[in-house]
């Protein structure tokens, strides 16, 4: 289960090897969380590099993986990291959820949506697991799924206008790069 899964991201390949990665994790919390409370029983049952993804723009660090043997644990670590820069030896890094691939895979969905709100300024967020939630009008809205949003757009000639392009159902998305092909 990932549901007790914690990553740490931006650790530099092999600083694990010498103590390992469970030794990682208690320096940052020494370092970043002293009065956390969590004492020396803290144990995560599984530590590993997660697998190398493909990027383009510049190799990176592969994330380091811990479940965790308590949850209470790793809520209380996320809560401290929320508050507050972490670092580990002075590099800045960032704690987070594990989450399962098809949460991923339902937040990456949200992708354009996201950007295209970002550019008009309407503040949005990806909110656990997969929602959207962005400020229109002075409120805040949630969606958790595109037919609910699309719904609350085609009563808002405005936004109507903004989430066209984005909010194009799935299949004419793809009939149109189908047919852009064949020509």
């Amino acid at each position: 289960m990932r549901k007790s899964n914690l990553r740490i991201i931006g650790i530099p390949e092999g600083v694990e090897k010498e103590n390992g990665a469970e030794s990682v994790l208690k320096e940052i919390i020494q370092e970043n969380f002293p009065n956390l409370g969590i004492e020396g029983e803290m144990c995560a049952e599984e530590v590993f590099r997660s697998p190398r993804f493909v990027n383009i723009k510049g190799p990176t660090a592969r994330h380091i993986v811990l479940k965790m043997a308590k949850m209470n644990d790793k809520e209380r670590i996320l809560r401290a990291a929320m508050q507050k820069k972490i670092t580990y030896k002075g590099t800045p890094i960032r704690l987070s959820v594990d989450f399962s691939t098809e949460t991923l895979q339902a937040r990456r969905e949200w992708n354009d949506i996201f950007k295209t709100l970002k550019d008009k300024n309407l503040q949005p967020r990806i909110l656990y697991p997969a929602k959207i939630s962005f400020r229109y009008e002075g409120e805040i809205k949630c969606f958790p799924d595109k037919q609910k949003l699309r719904d609350f757009v085609a009563k808002r000639p405005p936004l109507q206008e903004i989430l066209k392009k984005p909010l194009l159902p799935e299949k004419r998305k793809n009939g149109r790069k189908g047919s852009q092909n064949t020509e």
